[in-house]
């Protein structure tokens, strides 16, 4: 008799605190919450059985929990700071076999790159699969179409075995900073458009995903491509966050503990 196929659950990781742009999270993007945009776009992917919103149980982000229940979505609450413990209680409470990391400040997150990427999990049997890896690290893709994916077995030995910090808070690292650890896949992309900053940290990067929200119509189901094809247009419209810098993967807040 064969085994059902493992439940493949997103994980979106969202909170309001942000050094760069408070309460980001929830920002008007074309009429939505930026969450929002996350959250419907990951729930398009084909591979996914289900989508939860990761938040803290602070009271700062009682508004995330608020609006997860407003629009009866998916919410766990776990640590603010040690986000892998976050992510581990999450996919244990609601039964991941294999987990989709994505973050809350991608709302151009798309759901075929994340079909993608699943898809190359299971055709490589990779521990780990991602279509990036945080700086220093090469990427193909544009910031903000990141997805990881690994299994339940994984995280759970990621989140007894990881002790560092930027493990905790970055929830995967712990899967690729020590070679041989795990097997690791890349999904590449052919040309390589790592050079695109789609994602949201900053008052520049809102200002240019509210350009772009308002030229896609603020479409949901607007593809990267579609996105893609805006900047093909109107290279200028790269200018309005050219100037930010990304983080590292080694960056980690200064009140973790």
């Amino acid at each position: 008799m064969t085994q059902p196929d493992p439940k493949t659950v997103v994980i979106i990781q969202a909170r309001m605190a942000s050094s760069r742009l408070p309460g980001k999270v929830l920002k008007d993007l074309g009429g939505q919450p930026v969450l929002a945009w996350a959250v419907e776009r990951c729930r398009m992917a084909k591979s996914v059985q289900q989508v939860i919103v990761a938040t803290t149980t602070d009271p700062a982000d009682d508004p995330v929990a608020n609006l997860c229940a407003e629009r009866g979505w998916n919410c766990f609450r776990g640590s603010q700071f040690d986000v892998l413990d976050r992510f581990y209680q999450a996919a244990l409470a609601f039964g991941a076999g294999v987990i989709v990391r994505v973050t809350a400040d991608c709302p151009l997150i798309d759901p075929s790159v994340i079909d993608a990427v699943v898809a190359e999990f299971h055709r490589t049997g990779a521990d780990f699969a991602a279509n990036r890896l945080p700086p220093p690290w090469h990427r193909t893709w544009p910031i903000g179409l990141d997805t990881e994916v690994c299994a339940f077995a994984g995280l759970e030995r990621a989140w007894r075995e990881a002790a560092e910090k930027h493990e905790r808070e970055h929830v995967m690292p712990y899967f690729y900073d020590t070679p041989g650890r795990f097997k690791v896949a890349i999904l590449e992309h052919d040309p390589d458009y790592g050079f695109h900053r789609w994602t949201l940290d900053t008052p520049e990067d809102l200002e240019l995903l509210r350009a772009l929200a308002l030229r896609l119509g603020s479409r949901l189901d607007a593809s990267w491509l579609d996105v893609l094809a805006l900047f093909e247009r109107e290279p200028e419209l790269a200018q309005i966050n050219a100037r930010v810098q990304h983080k590292t993967g080694a960056d980690v807040d200064a009140r973790m503990k």
